[in-house]
């Protein structure tokens, strides 16, 4: 292909001295053999237009016909966030989360930090861009062009939306915007960054009862699935900065669960939402529903369920389900995935006690029971916390290994920018041979090709008699070492239940006594091996996961006091 545009040019290279010339993606010339780029360039005059376009913008190839147009942060900001929806939608969320849900929320964002939709805009980061040579794409992945030429769906309209109307309130927020600007650092709300991105998400699959939790959006972006550290490179060719502003579009890290819980927090205010959707009990988000999940996730058996139910209805949790942003309710954002780990904590440590002694014995009676259901020949399996115990620490130290080497092997670091264009040209070339180089590294080799990435799942193990990879199933075993029957009412075995003062406050907040340090000398191991286990699961700091299981400890407490005290008077 490129030896049509190429032939004519029979000088030899400077360096290696072959006539062996090929066109880069800049259509300059390169030497094949030792990838010497020189100042010729192919020019390529291209007319491109589009339906509903009146206007007729000459795209070309070279230094003398390159054409520079401008663009606003927010529209980059748009585009990564139409992406990381496509990605949502092909895992199996319902197309209309984009258009009735995230779409509507953008806009408002756009419109209380005064980007678009205002009459008064606030000034952004605004962008000169090289129109490159590449054929308009249909849809919403159409190029961004000027803010007279985008249509409805750039505008961040939905399809209910007038396009006129976009076009107006898109050009009022384009033309307040002074050209050849930097992005400014402000205090205010009005600044977007790449994790507004992941909250507006976690926001919308919240607002529309989605079963994604807050932890399986982070999941789902630390591998990959959809798209945030290397996000900007899914932009479209014309928008790609060859300058440091693209860093506002660069991230190193994937942020933690409170991270990201405390910015849509932040938003909720922001926005001055009204109240969400009431999170019912057949919903995938509410706790009753996210617990059997999280049971099946840790092979623990069904039977734990009803318990987990009781204390989620001691503890009132029923009716904070409710999400608002209100000031006169002042209810935060739930974490529900953090509330449901935490009530299955509290019923564990209400059955077996974890002290690191009641727990032992009641394994030892349940031993006892299934040498007694062998000899009867009973259906049927007793559970046993120390057998549980030995077959999640060992799967949970394979999955922590595959997760450390996965990690390992992932390109965290941004790919070069380019700080000048000058050094553009210098920094693909070494790109291109360092990519050339792992190819023949990799067929000098002979490494097999390594398997596709499995699909995402919702379970970080899998249990089974016949397919399981990490160990045979327990959600089936029977609680009758930890429970008995008496007058018709099941009761635990164990009669009494520790726990830290409850009036204690948050140990990240705090110094002293009340610091995580202090609070793991406390507690005990059995204890602490639990929090760590879920904290594997969601992915949540030990010191949050221990902060909502006091908060329940202390609704169930309080609640039974209350009780206690009718029942006396």
């Amino acid at each position: 292909m490129d030896e049509e545009f190429t032939g004519d040019y029979q000088e030899a290279c400077g360096q290696c001295g072959s006539v062996a010339w090929a066109l880069s993606e800049e259509g300059r010339f390169f030497c094949k053999s030792c990838h010497n780029v020189i100042e010729r360039a192919h020019v390529v005059d291209t007319v491109l237009t589009a339906p509903g376009l009146t206007k007729v913008s000459t795209m070309g190839r070279g230094k003398n016909t390159e054409r520079r147009r401008q663009w606003v942060a927010c529209e980059g900001f748009q585009f990564i966030l139409m992406k990381q929806a496509a990605a949502l939608i092909m895992l199996g969320v319902p197309p209309s989360f984009k258009d009735d849900v995230l779409w509507p929320l953008w806009r408002r964002f756009l419109q209380m930090s005064k980007q678009a939709y205002t009459h008064n805009p606030d000034e952004s980061a605004k962008f000169q861009v090289q129109v490159v040579d590449k054929e308009l794409e249909s849809g919403a992945e159409s190029s961004f062009l000027s803010a007279s030429e985008t249509d409805g769906e750039t505008c961040l309209s939905s399809p209910a939306t007038s396009q006129a109307d976009s076009h107006s309130d898109w050009s009022i927020a384009s033309q307040s915007i002074n050209a050849h600007s930097t992005p400014r650092r402000k205090s205010r709300r009005s600044n977007m960054r790449m994790t507004e991105t992941l909250a507006l998400i976690h926001l919308a699959l919240v607002w529309s009862r989605q079963a994604l939790t807050l932890g399986d959006l982070l999941r789902l972006a630390n591998d990959g699935h959809i798209p945030y550290i290397h996000a900007y490179q899914d932009l479209p060719e014309e928008m790609r900065l060859d300058c440091p502003e693209a860093l506002i579009f660069t991230v190193q890290s994937v942020p933690t669960h409170q991270e990201l819980h405390r910015k849509a927090q932040t938003l909720v205010s922001f926005l001055r939402l009204p109240p969400f959707p009431p999170i019912r009990h057949q919903d995938p988000l509410h706790p009753a529903m996210l617990s059997l999940r999280y049971l099946v996730d840790a092979n623990l058996p069904d039977e734990l369920h009803p318990w987990v139910c009781m204390l989620m209805e001691r503890s009132g949790m029923a009716d904070m389900m409710r999400v608002t942003s209100e000031p006169s309710s002042h209810v935060a954002l739930p974490q529900y995935d953090v509330q449901a780990a935490a009530l299955i904590i509290v019923a564990i440590k209400l059955l077996f006690g974890l002290d690191d002694r009641t727990e032992w014995d009641l394994s030892n009676g349940a031993g006892k029971l299934m040498t007694e259901e062998r000899t009867s020949h009973r259906p049927g399996s007793v559970f046993s916390l120390r057998r549980w115990y030995r077959q999640l620490h060992a799967a949970k130290l394979q999955a922590q290994q595959a997760r450390d080497r996965a990690a390992a092997r992932k390109q965290w670091k941004a790919t070069p920018l380019y700080p000048s264009r000058k050094l553009k040209y210098v920094v693909m070339k070494k790109k291109r041979m360092a990519e050339q180089l792992a190819l023949c590294l990799e067929r000098l080799s002979q490494r097999n090709q390594r398997a596709p990435p499995a699909a995402p799942s919702s379970f970080t193990f899998c249990w089974g008699a016949a397919n399981g990879t990490d160990g045979p199933s327990l959600r089936h075993d029977r609680l009758d070492a930890v429970v008995s029957l008496k007058q018709g009412v099941l009761t635990p075995v164990n009669k009494a239940y520790w726990h830290l003062p409850l009036a204690s406050c948050h140990p990240r907040n705090c110094v002293g006594s009340c610091t995580w340090k202090a609070v793991e000398a406390a507690v005990s191991r059995s204890f602490l091996w639990l929090l760590q286990l879920f904290c594997f699961l969601l992915q949540v700091s030990q010191a949050d996961l221990h902060q909502e299981v006091i908060k329940i400890e202390r609704r169930v407490l309080s609640s039974k006091t209350t009780e206690t005290n009718r029942s006396t008077s």
